[in-house]
């Protein structure tokens, strides 16, 4: 009796645990449960404490309302051109409807991985093989569009998706870079090319500035030449001018029309001996002696030019006994 009753006692503390086990349920943070009542759908349960009915309510599906990433498997694609190359990535997406995610779809994991690969196929399948590596940024949008239209229905929402890697063919890979190498190559004759071209047309307008400067600079030297001559001209002719106001106010001072003769004499005289001295043969006029008349001449200009009266003529000289013409003396 005593084996029995301790049977018994074992046996209703195993199932007061599985009742309290069926009865008293954690959600996780994150995290939602979805929760059967006799077979039809009951309830969705958060994060949280939460009570069951035994053996009525059944905890079915377990979502997880984080975002979670899902390899896509590598897969064969053919580009417009018709050129194979093996593309995978890496899909991101949320469940924001627990209901919809249990009942929606049998495995939505499943369903959006597919469809993420025949999305692809489709997209590369409009561009050229060139195009592939630097449309990636539209490839993309173009896939998360698709899958977030078609998983809607299924409380999914699709939040990006990435390629990882496309790998071309062997042969086309090593076409492709003969042919990016050609095209650097290109560039750079290009380059070089523009180069030259822009140090040609530096040189030329350097060139063109120098000529420019040059003559500009010869004008200015011209200007100031022709300046620099019109003020010697003019002030030697204001000394000249100067200088003859001053002889003819010195003329009609007292004593300087005495001076004039003497200055004239000496002048007459001076030129003579530097004729004799220049020369071996000087022809010497017939009047040379009389110095008289000849500054008596020069004085009658001095007086007409300076507008003063002529003085007196002098008395009649006695005449003379005239005389045969001799010849000219020579030295």
């Amino acid at each position: 009796m005593e084996i029995g009753a301790i049977i018994v006692v074992f046996f209703l503390i195993f199932l007061a645990l599985v009742v309290i086990a069926k009865t008293a349920v954690v959600v996780p943070q994150q995290s939602a449960y979805i929760v059967e009542r006799l077979g039809k759908y009951s309830g969705t349960l958060y994060a949280g404490f939460h009570i069951l009915v035994p053996f009525i309510d059944v905890i079915r599906y377990r979502h997880s309302l984080k975002e979670q990433a899902i390899d896509i498997p590598e897969q064969t694609c053919i580009t417009r051109d018709n050129v194979r190359v093996n593309i995978d990535g890496v899909l991101y997406l949320k469940v924001l409807n627990p209901e919809r995610a249990s009942y929606g779809i049998a495995d939505y994991i499943f369903a959006i991985t597919q469809l993420a690969q025949t999305t692809l196929r489709s997209e590369i399948g409009r561009i050229d093989l060139d195009r592939t590596f630097e449309e990636r940024t539209n490839i993309n949008a173009s896939v998360v569009s698709e899958l977030d239209k078609a998983s809607e229905p299924w409380g999914v929402k699709v939040l990006r998706y990435e390629i990882k890697t496309i790998n071309p063919p062997a042969d086309i890979l090593g076409a492709m870079e003969k042919q990016m190498r050609a095209e650097r190559e290109k560039r750079a004759t290009i380059l070089s090319s523009e180069a030259a071209r822009e140090a040609a047309i530096n040189t030329a307008e350097g060139e063109k500035q120098k000529v420019i400067k040059a003559s500009e600079a010869r004008r200015q030297q011209q200007i100031n030449e022709a300046e620099g001559q019109a003020q010697a001209i003019l002030a030697i002719a204001q000394a000249t001018s100067e200088g003859i106001r001053r002889v003819a106010e010195a003329i009609n001072e007292p004593g300087g029309f005495e001076a004039v003769q003497l200055r004239v004499a000496e002048q007459y005289v001076a030129e003579f001996g530097r004729i004799a001295k220049a020369s071996s043969t000087v022809v010497v006029p017939a009047n040379l002696s009389d110095v008289a008349s000849i500054l008596s001449v020069a004085m009658n200009v001095i007086r007409h030019t300076s507008g003063e009266a002529p003085p007196p003529p002098p008395p009649p000289a006695q005449p003379r006994r005239p005389q045969p013409p001799q010849p000219p003396a020579q030295f």
